[in-house]
């Protein structure tokens, strides 16, 4: 017996596998196991194609999607591509995954994460000033949640600065920062932040460790009643 091959070529492995796979099913494999939306130069690295070839089909099964009516959407967000139920069909997808299931935010935490989005990268102490109220609770959450993260510290004062995240980008639909809603003007500025403050709202360094010693709010109603719950 000849121990020479019989030279049939075998099924194309790796990179050839790939780059011979049909680029609209390809896009539509990777994009169902994705658990954050994929950037298209990051879309085209994994298959092997050019980023404008990508960014093409990428548009034309979302508009194929919207044409052909069905649950799903492909929609461009955080600054890259995924799958969402579409809006008309929520209510089916809050009786399976919203009976009771999902924590959602209070409305402490809600508006923590608004003066946070306007006004970042921003300290806990002055998302303090700006609510009135001892916010360090519901910081924690929306770190633990990852919708905010820390950004460095304040020159000044070596406060921690915090900053919203892709994540939270996602999760409100947008594709960046300049979409948010024009809220800012309503917000108090910077300057009035700062006295307030001095002034003692809070009088303790928010930004300083959980385990300082002796540290206390200024009053007791100084904490979120939310703080309590929302961990």
């Amino acid at each position: 017996m000849s121990e020479h091959t019989t030279g049939r070529a075998g099924p194309p492995t790796g990179t050839d596998a790939v780059a011979g796979l049909d680029l609209k099913p390809a896009l539509e494999a990777v994009l169902m196991v994705v658990d954050e939306p994929a950037a298209e130069d990051h879309l085209a690295r994994i298959l092997d194609r050019p980023r404008r070839q990508v960014a093409d089909a990428l548009r034309e099964l979302a508009d194929e999607y919207t044409v052909q009516g069905r649950g799903f959407e492909l929609r461009f967000v955080a600054g890259g591509w995924r799958f969402y139920s579409r809006a008309e069909y929520g209510a089916a997808v809050e009786r399976l995954v919203l009976d009771g299931q999902t924590a959602r935010l209070t409305r402490a935490a809600l508006e923590t994460l608004a003066v946070v989005a306007y006004r970042q990268p921003v300290s806990r102490s002055r998302v303090s000033a700006v609510r009135g109220v001892n916010c360090d609770g519901v910081m924690r959450t929306l770190l633990q949640r990852g919708l905010v993260e820390e950004a460095g510290t304040e020159p000044e004062s070596g406060a921690i600065l915090y900053r919203t995240t892709n994540y939270f980008l996602e999760r409100m639909g947008l594709r960046g920062l300049d979409e948010l809603p024009e809220l800012a003007p309503f917000l108090p500025e910077a300057e009035a932040i700062e006295a307030e403050t001095q002034e003692g709202v809070p009088s303790f360094d928010p930004d300083a460790p959980d385990d300082v010693p002796g540290r206390r709010p200024a009053s007791p109603g100084a904490y979120d009643e939310d703080d309590q719950t929302e961990h």
